[in-house]
């Protein structure tokens, strides 16, 4: 009986708790952890009447609930894909370096229209980067501004770039107008304010930021064991009195002075000295008696706590150096948090917990250590080290967004080459790309295609093409032979062309520019596309062997003719080579393996204005090609055996080709096709293209090498029945 009572109070309790739950009587906070914490109304402690008044005072709360469904205009982009439109500089307004370098950076890029009834995105020509009201660059009247634009569509469509918001004392993240429907690409954004799937973390860059190229990452060799001179350093600012001021007034309970050096100075602005308390003095001593370069470069963590604002430079200064970042700025977003796994390049910390961070960062392996280092290095070269990378990756973050049927995997974010590089308009099959076949435990097609460039006309069954193509059809490795005619004489008969094992399609050249050798052409069923001019000279043996090298390393060139390149203290200048030296940077495309994916990059990746140069000299396409290449794969070529020559003698031919030449009279003059690689002409043209194409890519990205790839036994005195390559050396 007593039981029965006990059940039947445990019951009416029970049902008043949920009664009482339904009812709203009791409220249930909600993780703050997992995906959840940044919906609208999952932060416990959540008041609609103080957000209201929120919103009223501050424009970045305007259109919160914002989702790339409710705010974006999908059909913008369904007409001409996805393409940029840049609003026309006003006269009078000024504009920063920095702002000046990130519409620079659209307009350069692929998907820049300079027509906005074509345009998927907008971005404003007023500069909207520094909005703190105390800062020279802050643009006054930009609400009145911006409302006027005639597209402005209450910001829907739009993207706003933002670095600093807020002044003193409170650094709110308030633009000082309303932002409608855009889009926020903010530096120093909080967990609370970011608007997931539709804002786009960026980093705090300094207005030295390189616009193009920037440097590599410092970490040249994986240095094992991985640790350096400090094992946890900073150097920086203390503030004493207002946001940001605890966690770096905190910093002296850490330092040690021995492999923890952690220091700040009280010696900033104009009235240090009105507010500095009992530390100051110590701490300003302390801290001018370390070289913060040295420190950066020889420490293995580095520290990055909050500023005034949740960002800082640090964190791009600490993954240049190789430095692991250890964050602590709870509630920041960090940059490109969308795509980028950031546990597998830093230590994320907690501010209440800085007494343990020592003991953290002394409990991590070395090795992965040297994880993490080196994805630091990765991260930065990939999308950080230029603002023109940071533009891109936050256009393609919102391509993808748009474009969802083909977005990028994690996996293509966070490994090399990078998202930049694989474009999933390609494909979406990792396998499809050179750079992932051992992740994936697979490996490249054991086929190639061949694609001979010929530019002559068919006059003799002797001719070199003749020989060539033969060799290369006994290929064991031939799945197919492409002959790209790019000759102004109609297509040879199909009885001219002599008989093969393999398939052989006569291709007619589109405009019969030298551009199109490259075109990612639909026939090409291989992984591997053997190019060749030609008058190529390569044996069945050669082929076999370049082509089984290939299969080992499918992210670079590999073949034959080499060449190298410079850098001329004299002129300033970089310089072109073809002497026969030790090293090489280039392998020419005149004989050479490669991806086929290559070729979609060349077509897509590339501006115009570079293929049109190529064009107009019918010149340098192989440049162009081994600087896309390197700048891929962050490698070298690869050249297999010696081979001094690797074109066919003209002595006893005559083989004409017509160049156009400008003159006065501009009429077709006849050149010899051997004359041209003698014509100095013809060298200086290559000359100047390594100029050019080194300065669009903003940076130098051929390496070099000094490699040679032979087989195995080759040259040895031992019995020829032994070699497997055999008949390369009687060449």
């Amino acid at each position: 009986m007593q039981a029965k009572k006990r059940y039947l109070t445990l019951f009416s309790a029970g049902a008043c708790l949920i009664l009482l739950f339904c009812f709203g009587g009791i409220q249930v906070p909600l993780s703050r952890r997992g995906p959840s914490r940044r919906d609208d109304h999952s932060l416990t402690g959540y008041h609609p009447g103080a957000r209201q008044k929120r919103d009223a005072n501050s424009g970045v709360y305007t259109g919160k609930r914002c989702r790339m469904d409710s705010c974006f205009d999908f059909s913008l982009c369904a007409r001409n894909g996805f393409k940029v439109y840049v609003y026309p500089q006003q006269k009078g307004e000024k504009m920063s370096e920095s702002y000046q370098n990130i519409l620079s950076s659209i307009e350069g890029s692929r998907f820049y229209t300079p027509d906005p009834g074509q345009a998927c995105l907008f971005v404003l020509s007023l500069d909207t980067l520094d909005r703190d009201q105390l800062s020279p660059q802050y643009v006054h009247n930009l609400k009145a501004k911006i409302q006027s634009l005639p597209l402005w569509n209450g910001g829907r469509n739009h993207i706003i770039f933002n670095l600093y918001s807020g002044t003193w004392p409170d650094y709110t993240e308030d633009l000082g107008f309303d932002i409608g429907l855009a889009m926020l690409a903010k530096a120093s954004i909080s967990t609370e304010n970011f608007r997931p799937k539709f804002d786009v973390s960026i980093p705090l860059f300094s207005k030295d930021h390189p616009r193009t190229g920037g440097e590599r990452g410092y970490l040249k060799h994986n240095t094992i064991p991985p640790f350096r001179k400090y094992m946890l350093v900073f150097k920086g600012k203390r503030y004493l009195t207002g946001i940001g001021s605890d966690t770096r007034n905190a910093l002296y309970h850490v330092h040690n002075s021995d492999d923890v050096v952690l220091l700040t100075t009280c010696k900033h602005g104009k009235d240090w000295q009105k507010h500095k308390d009992a530390r100051c003095d110590k701490d300003n001593t302390e801290y001018d008696k370390y070289d913060y370069r040295e420190m950066l470069y020889n420490s293995t963590f580095c520290l990055v706590p909050r500023g005034r604002r949740l960002g800082s430079f640090r964190f791009l200064e600490a993954l240049q150096a190789a430095c692991v970042p250890v964050m602590l700025s709870n509630g920041w977003e960090l940059p490109f948090s969308e795509i980028i796994d950031w546990n597998t390049a830093a230590v994320i910390g907690d501010e209440r917990l800085l007494l343990q961070i020592p003991s953290t960062v002394r409990s991590i392996h070395q090795d992965q250590i040297l994880s993490l280092r080196q994805q630091t290095q990765f991260l930065w070269e990939a999308y950080f080290n230029s603002v023109e990378k940071i533009v891109l990756t936050t256009l393609e973050i919102i391509q993808d967004r748009v474009l969802q049927h083909t977005s990028r995997s994690n996996l293509m974010w966070n490994s090399l080459p990078g998202g930049l590089f694989t474009l999933p308009q390609y494909s979406t099959y990792l396998g499809e790309f050179p750079f992932y076949y051992a992740k994936l435990g697979i490996k490249p097609y054991p086929k190639f295609t061949a694609i001979i460039h010929v530019v002559t006309p068919l006059v003799s069954q002797s001719q070199p093409v003749m020989k060539l193509l033969v060799a290369v059809a006994k290929s064991q490795h031939c799945a197919q032979v492409i002959v790209l005619w790019n000759c102004d004489k109609p297509l040879p008969a199909k009885h001219r062309w002599p008989p093969t094992s393999v398939p052989v399609i006569v291709i007619e050249g589109e405009s019969k520019l030298i551009s199109s050798r490259f075109l990612p052409y639909d026939t090409i069923p291989t992984d591997a596309v053997l190019s060749l001019d030609e008058d190529t000279v390569l044996s069945t043996t050669e082929v076999d062997f370049a082509f089984t090298v290939w299969q080992s390393f499918p992210d670079r060139i590999v073949g034959y003719p080499a060449r190298s390149h410079f850098w001329d203290s004299n002129k300033e200048r970089w310089g072109y080579t073809s002497k026969w030296t030790n090293d090489y940077s280039m392998v020419l495309t005149g004989a050479a393996i490669y991806h086929k994916y290559y070729h979609y990059l060349y077509t897509t990746y590339l501006p115009a204005s570079l293929k049109t140069m190529v064009d107009q000299m019918s010149n340098c396409e192989d440049i162009l090609m081994n600087f896309l290449v390197s700048s891929v794969s962050k490698l070298p070529p690869i050249k297999v055996t010696q081979k001094k020559q690797y074109k066919e003698t003209m002595m006893g031919q005559v083989r004409w080709n017509v160049y156009l030449v400008k003159l006065v009279n501009p009429a077709p003059i006849l050149h010899s096709r051997a004359s041209r690689w003698a014509d100095p002409d013809h060298f200086a043209q290559r000359q100047t293209c390594m100029n050019k194409f080194a300065s669009w890519f903003g940076t130098m990205p051929l390496v070099h090498s000094q490699m040679r790839l032979d087989p195995v036994l080759f040259k040895d005195q031992v019995s020829i029945l032994r070699k497997k390559y055999r008949d390369i050396e009687r060449l």
